[in-house]
């Protein structure tokens, strides 16, 4: 009974750190992103240095990013203003990342669309969607450098909705609403086609809003991804070759 107790206490312990790092991880990570905001804010050269610096100790151990944290180390004892370094820092050390994270969002959407279009299942769309978007969620927050536990996973999503809301009207007004009525005129010729093309995009939406979460530095403008070109990437080819196929059988 006392191991049995024993080892109970170390899997409890083992759980609690695991929760404590990710929680530390997503903190350390929105600390980033408001230190990000002050120096864009007050444009501060000497914060912006500091700044680059916490950002290579973040990714400078990724393979993938040495040879950006190494440039950005050079382009930071050169730079005149602080637009310009974290611009470059952008294009060195975010944009991979970036690319990576857009990937996982078209991959999700595909998904979505493509159960909501062929699962003839009333609620299975649902489910599917619901599961999709949440894995999407941790796997963006795990590109950019964070955690998602079980208390991080839900920390993360309810800062992912709570960003939905805020920004919810600027979305409608952006490229959302074009890709809704996109949706609204595919299903004209089928409804379920039409759906897959409306959950797929809001998907898309869903995606963008964890990117901007879970990104340390704050987009630029026009650096931000469409949900329109999201959306035409991940389903390009997709609803056709469905459609072609009771063609091919008849």
């Amino acid at each position: 009974a006392i191991g049995i107790i024993g080892l109970f206490s170390i899997v409890c312990l083992m759980i609690i750190l695991k929760e404590w790092a990710a929680l530390a991880r997503l903190a350390r990570i929105d600390t980033l992103h408001q230190e990000a905001e002050q120096v864009i804010a007050e444009n501060d050269l000497t914060a912006a240095r500091l700044f680059i610096k916490k950002l290579q100790a973040l990714y400078g151990a990724r393979d993938n990013a040495s040879w950006g944290s190494q440039k950005l180390e050079e382009a930071a004892a050169e730079a005149f203003d602080a637009d310009t370094l974290l611009t470059y820092a952008e294009d060195t050390l975010m944009s991979p990342l970036d690319g990576q994270a857009t990937r996982e969002i078209e991959a999700a959407a595909r998904q979505v669309a493509t159960a909501t279009a062929l699962v003839p299942l009333a609620f299975a769309d649902v489910l599917v969607a619901l599961t999709t978007n949440l894995r999407m969620i941790r796997r963006i927050c795990e590109i950019y450098g964070g955690r998602s536990g079980a208390l991080g996973g839900w920390r993360l999503t309810r800062a992912v909705i709570t960003h939905l809301v805020a920004t919810g009207a600027v979305a409608v007004g952006d490229d959302l609403i074009s890709s809704v009525g996109g949706g609204h005129l595919v299903s004209k010729i089928s409804r379920r086609f039409g759906e897959g093309l409306v959950n797929g995009a809001l998907t898309a939406r869903v995606g963008i809003a964890a990117m901007e979460v879970c990104r340390p530095l704050p987009f630029s403008e026009g650096r931000k991804p469409r949900v329109t070109g999201v959306i035409r990437r991940a389903l390009t080819g997709l609803f056709d070759r469905t459609s072609d196929e009771p063609a091919s059988s008849t």
